[in-house]
């Protein structure tokens, strides 16, 4: 299961679309019955490699299978776990597996196997080298950490069968022992030198303490007394029985457990390192890097990605420049109150299904849901966030909308094409309509699912601009849409500084200070949410890039020949996968595609040359 936030600090000229996502997986995969001996024996290990990973725990296996028994697959034990440093057993886990994936030939395998190989051996041995980090890892943060994700995908644990409720239940009786956990390892890290700032404390604590605010109106309760009366077959008297026991374990359970926590993480207030980022700790570079390939995807050295980030700043406000010269008026009506329509987020959403079609390979109707962030959690989720159904059932694709961040219509409408069409939904589910392996749902890359919403929003902007009741709404909305990029490469320059470099909030002002932010509350907020979630801004805007990269390099290699929708049909057809094997597979499609075109291929970097 993975699971991605993304929240920006501050309103600088614009207000950035961002979003959440939780990205699980949709629609069953297939064990293909043709294809070679060598593909069918790759397919079996990869569908046993799914089943040992998915039934980890339960949230994974819920979020991933809504009726395991039909996969023959066991269900865990209803519990959150806990947190613990890894052992012997999961290093050899790991060296058994890349010997095992080893031991296929790539060569006899189907392009499909092929990149299924390439993209497991990859993650597996960056997964081999995560375990000398482990003080270094944080589950809590204010936006990213366990404490705030937990009451989402509990509210969000749908019932299926009434094997289900059962499951929920005790899964909510476990999240005291799953916090104690974490306060142990809490515990180690103050011992280390690696406890948080206070500052960092303070936030977390205030998130907790929103969330337990008003506990019997908790929203959990009504959420879960609204999924009884739908599961269509429990009396009255029943559902009664279980709201009064699911009240009873949030009220003497739940809650209680984040009290504890509050009081825990608060024994340890002041015996925290200052705010500031990895590079301060040791092995905290070393981590960065780690984090870079894990999270993002990236073997991109990173003063290659400084550069690669300051010549997009440059060519971005160059060009804004240049239209603000050209129409002074632009800049007018940034600071106007120019907004599309009023639009229901669905109606938005039908507009966008329709008008990526000249753009990108088309996709069957799918149906999806539109929901809204409860009152009590708008402080502390991001704009939006999708939500994907399990493999097995398909339905239903959920978006959530914070209306505590929607400050405008158009930018409500670049979220949905970020979260919606052509973002999130529509990869994900273009993606499961090739059937690929179910292991491709569990294992995926987040700098490819982030970055890919990232890269399209430019487009969205462009779908946006025939709504909008102005001569010049086109170069209205590119600016918009520029200013964005400017932000997200700006904070990703910051995220290298601050991580990689030890930058303290004096130096990250100076650059700030550059770009015309001097707001000393502004500048705070954002190097403290740095601080708090390295290398989280490189998944959308390194993985954005990448994308940008690529189909440069198509377009400077085909000229005329060149197809905007065959070009992301490839991409979505590959799927999530690091960056390294995303630039070997398309670089291979574009060779074989178009074998009369020498193909440059000096910035290709093959998966064999990374360990």
């Amino acid at each position: 299961m993975h699971i991605s936030f993304r929240k920006n600090p501050s309103s600088i000229l614009i207000i950035c679309a961002l979003c959440v996502v939780f990205l699980i997986g949709s629609v069953f995969g297939h064990l293909n019955a043709g294809g070679s001996s060598a593909d069918r024996s790759f397919q079996a290990y990869t569908d046993r490699l799914f089943r040992e990973e998915v039934s980890g725990n339960m949230l994974n296996l819920h979020y991933s299978i809504a009726y395991p028994e039909k996969q023959q697959i066991t269900r865990p034990a209803p519990t959150l776990g806990t947190v613990s440093a890894p052992d012997d057993n999961s290093i050899a886990r790991y060296e058994e597996i890349i010997k095992k994936l080893q031991a296929f030939d790539p060569s006899k395998l189907s392009e499909a196997n092929q990149i299924t190989l390439d993209m497991l051996l990859l993650y597996y041995k960056t997964q081999q080298r995560s375990t000398g980090f482990y003080l270094l890892e944080e589950y809590l943060s204010p936006s990213l950490g366990i404490q705030a994700q937990l009451p989402v995908l509990l509210a969000e644990y749908t019932f299926y069968q009434e094997q289900d409720i059962a499951d929920y239940l005790n899964l909510l009786t476990s999240v005291p022992a799953y916090f104690e956990s974490i306060l142990d390892f809490e515990r180690q890290k103050a011992d280390a030198g690696y406890f948080m700032s206070d500052a960092t404390l303070k936030r977390i604590v205030n998130q907790c303490q929103a969330f337990i605010k008003e506990p019997d109106s908790n929203y959990m309760l009504e959420v879960f007394a609204d999924k009884l009366k739908a599961f269509g077959t429990i009396s009255e008297a029943e559902q009664k029985t279980l709201n009064s026991r699911h009240k009873e374990i949030l009220l003497n359970t739940v809650i209680p457990a984040y009290q504890k926590l509050i009081q825990g993480l608060l024994t340890q207030r002041g015996s925290g390192r200052p705010s500031q980022g990895l590079a301060h700790m040791q092995k905290g570079k070393e981590y960065y890097l780690y984090l870079l390939r894990s999270q993002v995807g990236s073997w991109t050295a990173v003063k290659d990605m400084q550069n690669r980030l300051t010549e997009q700043i440059s060519a971005d406000m160059k060009l804004v420049q240049q239209m603000l010269k050209e129409q002074p008026s632009l800049l007018r009506k940034m600071k106007s109150s120019l907004d599309l329509p009023e639009s229901k987020p669905a109606q938005m959403l039908e507009v966008l299904h329709k008008r990526i079609a000249d753009d990108f390979p088309e996709l069957p109707e799918t149906e999806f849901e539109t929901r809204y962030v409860h009152k009590s959690m708008e402080n502390y989720l991001s704009p939006a966030f999708y939500l994907t159904p399990p493999l097995d059932t398909g339905s239903p694709n959920i978006i959530y909308i914070n209306p505590a961040d929607q400050t405008s219509n158009l930018e409500l409408f670049a979220t949905l094409s970020h979260e919606g069409f052509p973002g999130h939904l529509y990869q994900t589910i273009y993606f499961l309509k090739t059937s690929p392996a179910d292991i491709r749902t569990l294992i995926t890359s987040s700098g490819y699912v982030e970055g890919w919403a990232t890269y399209i929003e430019s487009y969205g902007y462009q779908y946006a601009a025939r709504d909008l009741d102005d001569p010049a709404a086109t170069d209205y909305t590119r600016l918009i849409a520029l200013n964005r990029r400017i932000n997200l490469c700006l904070y990703s320059l910051l995220d290298i500084g601050i991580h990689y470099y030890g930058w303290d909030e004096t130096q990250a002002a100076r650059l700030l200070q550059f770009f015309g932010i001097t707001d000393a509350h502004v500048v705070s907020e954002i190097f403290q949410y740095i601080v708090e979630t390295p290398a989280n801004y490189q998944k959308y805007c390194w993985g954005c890039l990448n994308f940008l990269d690529l189909k440069k390099e198509w377009k400077d290699t085909l000229g005329d020949d060149f197809n905007l929708k065959a070009f992301h049909q490839n991409l979505l057809e590959i799927g999530p996968v690091q960056f390294p094997v995303l630039q070997k597979y398309m670089n291979e499609r574009l060779q074989k595609k178009y074998k009369e075109v020498p193909v440059r291929t000096s910035h290709f970097m093959t998966v064999c040359n990374i360990f």
